[in-house]
């Protein structure tokens, strides 16, 4: 017993050294504490922050996709070309059939005609048809003829010649005075006669109602006989002869026609910055390729 007991006797060297051991050990153990939270904190923190910036990346794409994607402003469907088929969603074969339809001088005039022409789809039409804008001459001249069914079938209407009328029959017109009658006789003459009725729309200052008054009792009744203007032969002084075309547009039209070569159809001038796509259907009358 006496010599079990002497293993557990310490001088003041050895517990010193005890003691400084422990303080050693609980030091340690202490930072290890420390070192440890702080290694569960930064996880976290990190974690957090790593949540936010991914929330952040994926606004940026989101907002990104909304940027990137096409808009679409309102486009008279009648003037669609492939590239701009493309980027509606039309397929290819939609697309020819309306080149078909247009190519033989017809107008699609309503969502319900495009669809019966194109054959899209009702998801697609209902996508594109709040940014059809077809020509208001047309739908004017669609409302006279509604009106003109709409009266007696027993009712003979016999039109004047709308080319062969004179400033006095044209002040008959309630609305139209003076300065309008030679106004519209003016502009006949610059065109050497009406082609169509709806170009009275294009006489200066003569409002929608005068119009349809004017149509009430006049027509075209004998196109006249005019020169076409070959568009790939033609100066620009000669293109300028044309009231539908000043100076500037003539001298894109000329630079296009020089970058392509030759122009294939009228379609190609819709291409043209600024062009007139409203009164194509018009120019085409005084224009041959």
């Amino acid at each position: 017993m006496k010599n079990f007991k002497s293993h557990f006797k310490f001088n003041k060297q050895e517990r010193s050294g005890i003691f400084f051991l422990l303080v050693i050990i609980f030091g340690l153990q202490l930072i290890y504490m420390l070192f440890k939270n702080e290694m569960v904190y930064t996880s976290e923190a990190s974690f957090g922050l790593d949540t936010e910036v991914q929330k952040l990346l994926d606004s940026i794409r989101e907002q990104s996709k909304v940027e990137e994607s096409p808009k679409i402003y309102p486009f008279n469907p009648n003037f669609i070309t492939d590239y701009k088929g493309y980027t509606l969603g039309l397929s290819n074969e939609e697309i020819d059939r309306l080149h078909v339809f247009r190519s033989e001088n017809r107008w699609v005039n309503s969502t319900k005609e495009f669809q019966q022409v194109t054959l899209i789809s009702d998801s697609l039409l209902k996508i594109l048809a709040p940014y059809f804008n077809f020509p208001e001459w047309k739908n004017r001249t669609k409302i006279i003829e509604k009106e003109r069914k709409q009266k007696s079938v027993l009712t003979v209407v016999r039109y004047k010649d709308l080319n062969q009328a004179n400033s006095e029959e044209l002040k008959l017109i309630y609305g139209i005075g003076d300065k309008l009658s030679a106004r519209i006789v003016k502009f006949r003459n610059r065109l050497g006669g009406f082609m169509v009725n709806e170009q009275l729309y294009d006489v200066y200052g003569l409002q929608e109602e005068v119009v349809l008054r004017i149509l009430e009792e006049f027509r075209v009744k004998e196109q006249p006989i005019i020169k076409r203007i070959n568009i790939n032969t033609a100066t620009r002084e000669e293109m300028e002869q044309l009231i539908y075309i000043n100076q500037n547009l003539a001298i894109q039209i000329v630079n296009y026609r020089d970058s392509v070569g030759i122009i294939q159809s009228f379609n190609e001038l819709l291409k043209i910055e600024d062009f007139p796509a409203d009164k194509i259907d018009r120019i085409e009358l005084y224009l041959s390729l």
